[in-house]
């Protein structure tokens, strides 16, 4: 083939796909690989196909037979996320674990023990993950919590609960914000995404053993746990992160301000109410729902009306009681009962595994939130936005 390249040296790192995520009947905007070595360690890649050329069924069914396994560049790795958006032959949970997998990938490159931490390093995996959402958005527009519910159960989860948790948390973030906010621009949603994604990333500085535990923390361990928000403001503020198109400045709000609770209790800083930032309060209620309603090897999971009855029992006092109304909404066929008489304890943190979910009796009369109260305009929830815009008029 007139296409064919050799690389006689390996300086760039590569991926597999699946032949049936390639496109065929347009020009495909990354170039294919085949790994032409028989050994296992020094692998040789060769490029078969060219970026900008038209991949036919032909072509593809010559590829199926002759090669074991297709590869692609790291180099292009926004390509191929960005062409599975367009690709019709596939799913929408094929191509949102394809995603899913590669926003894997730049976390736990970034919160690989053995690799140095830098700024290039940290950049990198913000870009990276910045792909990962930008496709992202393509498969959320317009679903509903439920939908994103199911999808994310569909999903492969992994040991390192961080990972699934932080990519789910992002899934939902990105569906509320988008109900909150009617008119968010794709750049507010792909922060709003981001924000979810990142939201941990202050845990790179504590150990994975307090991490990882599902056991109820020791007092000493909580106190550690409660310094990531922080941590994770100071990544952002030491490393000095310039991104084109995107505002990190409220990345970095989410990051530090996501266990703020809206009744003034939470931690870091006890902000209270609205001047939590709406992104952040977007991403507490995403990181409550995710981390009670999805399985894990440590615990059985709860039913989806359970969990909305226990959320309603900490809203106006850990969560947003507007935006949670706003979140019930978006939930298909609820089956009005449930926990109502149980809340999670005050030391309750999303973040972290459970082997038993911290929930307890709270009496009747204590209960200050109307689940399935609707109202007529969940349109008007308030942003920071908005907010600015009043003060200027």
């Amino acid at each position: 083939m007139w296409w064919l390249l050799v690389n006689w040296w390996e300086t760039v790192s590569y991926f597999s796909i699946p032949f049936e995520f390639v496109m065929v009947g347009s020009k495909i905007g990354f170039d294919l690989y085949v790994n032409s070595s028989t050994h296992d360690v020094r692998e040789h890649f060769v490029r078969i196909f060219p970026a900008g050329q038209v991949l036919t069924v032909s072509d593809l069914t010559i590829f199926r037979q002759k090669y074991y396994q297709l590869y692609v560049s790291e180099t292009q790795r926004d390509s191929y996320l960005a062409s599975l958006s367009s690709n019709t032959n596939l799913t929408e949970t094929k191509k949102t674990e394809v995603i899913k997998e590669s926003a894997i990938k730049y976390l736990s490159t970034l919160f690989d023990a053995k690799k140095q931490f830098t700024t290039e390093l940290l950049h990198d995996t913000i870009s990276g993950c910045r792909e990962s959402i930008e496709s992202m958005v393509h498969v959320i527009k317009g679903k509903d919590i439920s939908d994103v519910q199911k999808l994310i159960g569909d999903l492969s989860f992994h040991d390192f609960y961080t990972y699934d948790h932080s990519i789910n948390v992002a899934m939902y973030s990105m569906a509320l914000f988008q109900a909150a906010k009617g008119n968010a621009s794709k750049s507010e949603i792909v922060t709003a995404g981001l924000g979810g994604l990142l939201h941990d990333l202050g845990k790179l500085k504590i150990s994975t053993k307090i991490i990882n535990n599902p056991d109820k923390l020791t007092d000493q361990d909580f106190s550690i746990i409660k310094k990531h928000p922080s941590y994770g403001k100071e990544l952002f503020q030491q490393n000095g992160i310039v991104m084109s198109g995107i505002d990190l400045s409220i990345i970095e709000r989410i990051i530090y301000e996501h266990h703020e609770n809206f009744n003034g209790t939470g931690y870091p800083n006890q902000i209270v109410g609205e001047n939590i930032h709406l992104m952040a309060r977007v991403t507490a209620i995403a990181d409550f729902f995710d981390a009670i309603t999805t399985k894990r090897s440590y615990h059985e999971v709860l039913s989806t009306e359970d969990a909305l009855a226990i959320m309603a029992n900490s809203a106006s006092k850990k969560i947003d009681p507007e935006l949670f109304t706003l979140f019930t909404s978006r939930v298909k066929n609820l089956v009005l009962n449930g926990k109502n008489h149980f809340c999670v304890k005050d030391d309750f943190d999303p973040c972290q595994p459970h082997r038993v979910l911290p929930v307890e009796k709270v009496p009747p009369n204590k209960q200050e939130h109307k689940l399935f109260e609707k109202e007529n305009n969940f349109g008007s929830v308030k942003s920071d936005i908005d907010q600015n815009k009043k003060k200027a008029a």
